[in-house]
């Protein structure tokens, strides 16, 4: 039996029961009241957003959406289903693992935390000033500009470990591991989930070689996040999970906790995802990243990472007007220059206004944010401009609409995507 034909009478029940008209039911969703009809009658195919809208209404905590969407797939989704093989090496496994083993030897577990000192290498203190100048340039420059430099210089970091001394060698590897991670994030921005796995595997196995037993784990947040872009729920709460072991640091328990909350939202898991995010904000709050001399794991412009997820959520679960109050907030907290962090929440924001009806406002937000899109090309955050295209394509009557329209397309046109 089709989605279609399972799905509307489900809904049509569900109202009744609830003891509501249709006019009356499309007024509370902002649904037009012919197309919800013919949704009830079979007449027409439902979308995830409209399923998503109806779940958080009846409360059936994703029941409907599973009527619309198969497990692990999402037609939202942008980023193609990543392969479940393991990461290819990148960097040259035979001289890191040297490398590492020595360092393991000789320092010990507990030296890969230490910062890094110009008296045991002078060229690693220039190494991590250039890491966090790239992360910078991330937030303002096209991934496929920054990743050739990327991939060139955490080579030639891990190369640098290979030849150190014993005192920097395990420092060097860490920083290696954090550039892999980086390059990871840049490739899966540019469309490239394979090689963001892969270098996501990189920074695992270089973590490891370093003697830090941590940020392994947080490469399983980073291939949640893959995931989550290619719709696969129950593998990305499967990742999340794994990240949150009683032995990890909070901060990685809690941008794990995050990510699987995210998981949730994508089914309609309403219950699993709040309670999810109420252990990410129990576990993120009062931590201050920027403290510690080890380079930031996570994100580091969202100053409250629970509430911007709990937003970010809370327009999966299909409650977009709870979304749009959230989003508002967060994001006016979001530092000016961080145009890719502003572009991801903001679209997510500007969908949220969308889906609560408010139009012209929806299209005011997106239009600032698209004339910074050429800057931060972004295969990730154009899965909400899809979504957002989507939204608006049912107000075509309203001006502001059909004026965003030409900038919506060259964005989504395939030599941006």
């Amino acid at each position: 039996m089709s989605t279609t034909l399972r799905f509307g009478p489900e809904l049509r029940r569900l109202r009744v029961e609830a003891g509501l008209t249709l006019t009356e039911f499309s007024a509370a969703l902002n649904y037009d009241k012919g197309h919800l009809s013919k949704v009830e009658r079979g007449e027409r195919s439902t979308s995830l957003e409209l399923a998503r809208r109806c779940d958080a209404f009846f409360g059936a905590n994703g029941d409907l959406q599973s009527l619309v969407v198969r497990p692990g797939t999402d037609p939202d989704s942008g980023t193609a289903e990543p392969p479940g093989g393991p990461g290819r090496w990148i960097v040259g496994r035979r001289a890191v693992l040297s490398a590492g083993s020595g360092a393991l030897i000789d320092l010990g577990l507990n030296l890969g935390s230490r910062a890094l000192s110009a008296t045991d290498d002078p060229l690693l203190p220039s190494f991590r000033m250039q890491f966090d100048q790239l992360r910078k340039l991330g937030q303002s420059t096209a991934p496929k500009v920054l990743l050739p430099l990327l991939e060139t210089q955490t080579r030639m970091i891990a190369e640098l470990a290979a030849d150190a001394r014993s005192s920097s060698r395990a420092p060097a590897l860490l920083l290696a591991s954090r550039f892999a991670e980086f390059t990871g994030w840049m490739a899966q921005e540019a469309g490239d989930s394979d090689a963001a796995l892969g270098w996501t595997g990189e920074a695992a196995e270089l973590a490891r070689a370093g003697g830090d037993p941590y940020l392994g784990s947080y490469a399983l947040v980073r291939r949640a996040l893959v995931t989550m872009y290619g719709g696969d729920a129950a593998g990305t709460v499967a990742l999340a999970r794994r990240a949150q072991s009683s032995e990890l640091p909070p901060r990685i328990r809690g941008l794990a906790a995050q990510r699987e909350a995210q998981g949730h939202a994508l089914v309609g898991n309403e219950v699993d995802c709040l309670r999810s995010l109420d252990r990410a904000r129990e576990l993120l709050a009062g931590d201050d990243a920027r403290t510690g001399a080890e380079p930031v794991i996570g994100t580091t412009h969202v100053s409250d990472p629970a509430a911007m997820s709990t937003g970010w959520c809370l327009h999966d679960l299909g409650r977009p007007k709870a979304a749009a109050e959230l989003l508002d907030r967060e994001c006016r907290r979001l530092p000016p220059h961080a145009l890719r962090t502003r572009a991801r929440y903001g679209f997510r924001r500007s969908l949220a206004h969308a889906a609560s009806g408010e139009v012209e406002h929806a299209c005011a937000i997106a239009r600032d944010l698209l004339g910074v899109m050429p800057a931060v090309p972004s295969a990730t955050v154009n899965s909400d401009v899809r979504r957002l295209a989507r939204e608006l394509s049912r107000f075509r009557s309203s001006r502001a609409v059909r004026d965003l329209q030409p900038a919506l397309a060259r964005v989504l046109a395939p030599a941006h995507s």
